[in-house]
C-alpha cells in the first residue's frame, strides 16, 4: 500500500524483428526466447501483447536485400510496412511503433550514406524522412529514429506534415550513447558495422551534460516523447533528463542488458523473475514513463 513504484504491462513496449518470408521463426543465438519473425508470426506475438495488456511493439525490418543507401528502408512492400499494415489489421487497438534507421538495411551496417569512411549526415536525413513517411502511409502510430544525425527530428517532422500525417508523434532516441550493451542486437538485426564503429554519431558514454544538450535540440525540432538509450547504465541520465525537462520520457532496456541476466539466470546464479522485476522497477523509479524491453512478455504474463 506504500509502496512508491510500480511497473505494469501498460509501462511496457515489446521490440519484435521481422524478416522476409513465411512461418519463419528463427531464435537469436545471443538472446534467447528471442526471435526473427516473419509478418504472420509478428502479428501472432502482437497479439499475445495485447492479450497482455502490453500497448505498444517497436519494429525493427531485417531485408532480403542490402546496398550502400538502404533503399529496402522505404519500399512500399517491404518487410516492416507489411508488418505494419498486418499488425494494425489484426490487432488494430495496439500501437505501433517503427525504428526508423539505416544501419539493418545498408550493406556496410552503417546508420546512413557514407562519404568515404563518414557518414553523409545531410543526404541520410533526407532517406530518414523517406523511410518515416513509408512507416506513416503503411499505418504506424508513432516513429522513433534512432540514428543520431543532426536534425533528423526536424527534418522528419516537416516530411511527415507535407504528405499530411501532422498527427503522427516521434518518440526520439535523443540521448544514445555509443554503447558496448548493443551486441546482441546486431545479431538479431544483422547491423554490425563493417567496418570501424559509430562514435562519430552516437554519445561518449562518460559524457553526462550533453545528453541534456542532445535533448533539448530534439525538443525544440519537434520530439513528441524522449528516449535514453541504454537505460540500466544510464539511470542517472534518465532522471537528469526528467527533472530538467518533464517531458514524456522512454528507456530501452538494451539486448545486453536482456543477454546478461538470462546468461546469469541459465546458470542458477539470479533469479531471473525477480531480478527482471527489480530492474524494470530501477527504470521506472529513474524516471522513465515507458520501458523498452525483451523481457515485456515474460514479464507482462506474472503481473
Amino acid at each position: 500500500m506504500v509502496r512508491e513504484t510500480s511497473v505494469g504491462s501498460d509501462d511496457l513496449m515489446l521490440p519484435l524483428f521481422v524478416v522476409p518470408g513465411s512461418s519463419v521463426e528463427n531464435e537469436v543465438a545471443s538472446m534467447p526466447g528471442v526471435f526473427q519473425q516473419s509478418v504472420d508470426k509478428v502479428v501472432e506475438t502482437a497479439r499475445r501483447a495485447a492479450g497482455l495488456g502490453i500497448p505498444a511493439v517497436l519494429l525493427f525490418g531485417i531485408p532480403e536485400h542490402k546496398d550502400p543507401r538502404g533503399s529496402e528502408a522505404w519500399r512500399r512492400d517491404g518487410v516492416v510496412q507489411n508488418a505494419v499494415r498486418a499488425i494494425k489489421e489484426a490487432v488494430p487497438e495496439l500501437c505501433v511503433t517503427t525504428d526508423v534507421c539505416l544501419c539493418e538495411y545498408t550493406d556496410h551496417g552503417h546508420c546512413g550514406v557514407l562519404s568515404g569512411d563518414s557518414v553523409d549526415n545531410d543526404e541520410t536525413c533526407e532517406l530518414l524522412v523517406a523511410e518515416a513517411v513509408s512507416h506513416a502511409e503503411a499505418g504506424a502510430d508513432l516513429i522513433a529514429p534512432s540514428d543520431m544525425m543532426d536534425g533528423r527530428v526536424d527534418a522528419i517532422r516537416e516530411g511527415l506534415d507535407d504528405k499530411g500525417f501532422e498527427e503522427i508523434p516521434i518518440m526520439s532516441y535523443a540521448a544514445k550513447y555509443c554503447s558496448g550493451f548493443y551486441g546482441p542486437f546486431r545479431d538479431a538485426a544483422e547491423s554490425a558495422p563493417r567496418f570501424g564503429d559509430r562514435r562519430s554519431y552516437q554519445m561518449d558514454p562518460s559524457n553526462s551534460d550533453e545528453a541534456l544538450l542532445e535533448v533539448e535540440l530534439d525538443i525544440e525540432e519537434g520530439a513528441d516523447i524522449l528516449m535514453v538509450k541504454p537505460a540500466m547504465p544510464y539511470l542517472d541520465i534518465i532522471r537528469r533528463v526528467k527533472d530538467e525537462f518533464q517531458r514524456p520520457l522512454a528507456a530501452y532496456q538494451v539486448s545486453g542488458e536482456f543477454a546478461m541476466i538470462k546468461a546469469a539466470a541459465a546458470r542458477g546464479w539470479l533469479d531471473e523473475p525477480r531480478v527482471v522485476a527489480e530492474s524494470l522497477t530501477a527504470i521506472k523509479r529513474a524516471g522513465a514513463d515507458i520501458i523498452i524491453s525483451y523481457f515485456a512478455l515474460d514479464f507482462a504474463k506474472g503481473v
